[in-house]
C-alpha cells in the first residue's frame, strides 16, 4: 500500500513538474515573442524616419521651388557670362548665343547629375524599410500585419504626410495592443463613476 501511495505521489509530482515546466516555457516564449515584436516595431519606425529624412533632404536640396529658382538663376548667369566673354573676344552674336547656351546646359546638366546621385542614396533607406517591414507583415497577429503593410505602403508615398502619420499612429496602437499580456487583452475592465468594476 505504501508503494502505491509513493507511486501516486511521485506521479502527481511528475505531472505537476511537467505542468509548471510547460507553463514556464510558454510564459518565456510569450515574453520572447513580445520582445521580438518590440524590436521589430522599433526597427520599422526608425526605417520610416530614415526614408522620411532622405525624402525631406532631397526636397530641400533639389525639388523645392527655391532650389529650382537658384538653378535657373545660376544657369541664366552662366549663359550671360559665357555670351559676354565670347563677345569680348570678338565673336559674332550667333557664337555668343551658342556659348551662353552651352554654359547654361553644362551647369544644368551637372545639377541634374547631382540630383540623380542624391536620389540614388534614398535606395538604402527604402531597402532598410522593406527589410524591417517584412517580418511584421508576416506577423501572426492580423492587426499588426495589416498595420505594418499599410505603413509600408504609406511610406512609399512619403510626400503624403497625413497618410503616413495616420499609418504610423495605427501601427503604434496595434503593436501596443499586441504587446499587452493576454489576460488584459481579453476584456478590459471598465470602472463606473461609483467605483465598481464591471
Amino acid at each position: 500500500m505504501d508503494k502505491i501511495e509513493d507511486l501516486a505521489v511521485a506521479a502527481a509530482v511528475a505531472v505537476l513538474t511537467w505542468w509548471l515546466t510547460n507553463l514556464s516555457r510558454k510564459r518565456a516564449d510569450r515574453e520572447a515573442e513580445r520582445s521580438a515584436l518590440q524590436i521589430q516595431a522599433d526597427a520599422l519606425v526608425v526605417a520610416v524616419a530614415d526614408v522620411r529624412g532622405a525624402a525631406a533632404s532631397a526636397h530641400i536640396l533639389y525639388e523645392g521651388w527655391p532650389e529650382r529658382a537658384r538653378s535657373g538663376l545660376l544657369a541664366a548667369l552662366a549663359c550671360v557670362g559665357a555670351a559676354a566673354r565670347t563677345r569680348v573676344a570678338g565673336g559674332p552674336d550667333r557664337l555668343a548665343f551658342v556659348a551662353g547656351l552651352g554654359a547654361a546646359a553644362h551647369l544644368l546638366g551637372a545639377d541634374r547629375r547631382a540630383s540623380k546621385r542624391h536620389a540614388a542614396t534614398v535606395q538604402g533607406p527604402i531597402l532598410r524599410l522593406a527589410t524591417a517591414a517584412a517580418p511584421l507583415i508576416r506577423h501572426p497577429d492580423d492587426g499588426v500585419a495589416t498595420a505594418a503593410d499599410d505603413l509600408l505602403s504609406a511610406a512609399s508615398r512619403v510626400e503624403d504626410a497625413t497618410r503616413l502619420d495616420a499609418a504610423l499612429d495605427r501601427f503604434g496602437r496595434e503593436v501596443s495592443r499586441a504587446l499587452q499580456p493576454m489576460r488584459s487583452r481579453l476584456r478590459p475592465r471598465v470602472q463606473d463613476p461609483h467605483g465598481n468594476r464591471e
